[in-house]
């Protein structure tokens, strides 16, 4: 569908259209309806390709109203997936297998697995992973602690996701938390550790195109689009957040047009 501003500003090809390999965008959910989420789809549906229903939301929701709002979801090839905390707390009570049937059994097409909260082996990470991808569910690995008294290295993170890819995860996710404060590479004021992103992308090589960087607040999209370029993976972006990351993304905004613009010069204006 033509774009309201294509005949003044032609396509704004800067960022790789869906469906997207990489330059993804993952937002959270933790409360929208079906109308809501139709609503919000219908104005930035081509700008959203990961759609999470974070913590154990989901499991509140009555069986119907769930299923159509993953149906709603997918009709926009988004995938659509429960937090990984809920993943968690399956495996944690025994019913990890149960968990991954049924989520494939409600319509979603991905599943997030993590150990933000537990302690999971390599070898159980790895056959949950391979278990998911038996059901046909797309996985998404996240690796990072939430509690801020146990965060990694980066390097010990880049080894996991990287471990987490070739388990056959389709992405990996760095913890952030819904904050972005104090957690993974963030400082506890939310300033961007820079030195440990450089650390982290030089031992992920080519394979950072499938990292998600969790990242709620602005001046950390900021941070990942001037550092890493428009095509970045992004999450934890709010549904009210999702068109000012794309305009920032695509040089719309001040953080990202200012890196590009010149002088207009007297006489010049066209």
């Amino acid at each position: 569908m033509t774009k309201a501003w294509a005949p003044v500003f032609g396509d704004l090809d800067v960022h790789v259209p869906k469906p997207r390999a990489t330059g993804v965008t993952m937002i959270l959910d933790k409360y929208l309806g079906p109308s809501e989420v139709a609503d919000r789809l219908c104005l930035m549906g081509d700008y959203i390709d990961h759609w999470k229903l974070t913590f154990g939301t989901s499991t509140l929701l009555d069986d119907d109203v769930l299923r159509e709002k993953i149906a709603t979801v997918r009709a926009h090839d988004i995938l659509v997936y429960p937090g990984g905390t809920l993943a968690e707390v399956a495996m944690a009570r025994g019913v990890g297998r149960d968990y991954m049937r049924h989520t494939h059994q409600l319509g979603f097409n991905g599943i997030e697995i993590s150990d933000g909260t537990m302690r999971l082996s390599s070898a159980a990470r790895h056959d949950a992973i391979q278990y998911a991808l038996d059901l046909g569910l797309t996985v998404v690995a996240e690796v990072g602690k939430k509690d801020r008294t146990q965060q990694q290295p980066p390097e010990k993170l880049a080894e996991q996701a990287l471990a987490d890819l070739e388990s056959g995860a389709a992405w990996v996710i760095i913890e952030a938390r819904e904050a972005g404060r104090g957690i993974g590479v963030f400082a506890e004021d939310g300033a961007v550790r820079g030195d440990d992103v450089d650390a982290m992308t030089s031992l992920l090589g080519d394979h950072v195109e499938r990292v998600i960087w969790e990242a709620p607040l602005s001046r950390q999209h900021e941070f990942f689009i001037l550092r890493l370029g428009p095509n970045v993976c992004l999450g934890n972006i709010t549904p009210l957040d999702v068109l000012a990351v794309e305009a920032m993304r695509v040089g719309l905004r001040y953080e990202t047009f200012r890196c590009e613009v010149g002088e207009i010069e007297e006489g010049t204006f066209r």
